[in-house]
């Protein structure tokens, strides 16, 4: 999905973004999982970019 709209890439900057919220929220109050939020944090990132 190389072609992304602009639309979709607004919403996986939305998504990366609550996902980077939950990410440090983790890592301040439940240090041990913060990894579980990881991989969708950085997976809206490379989407929003657009090289996925």
């Amino acid at each position: 999905m190389a072609n992304s709209t602009a639309a979709d890439r607004r919403k996986y900057w939305m998504l990366f973004l609550v996902f980077l919220v939950i990410f440090f929220l983790m890592l301040l109050f439940m240090n041990q999982w913060f990894w579980v939020a990881m991989p969708f944090m950085l997976t809206f990132l490379v989407m929003a970019l657009g090289y996925m």
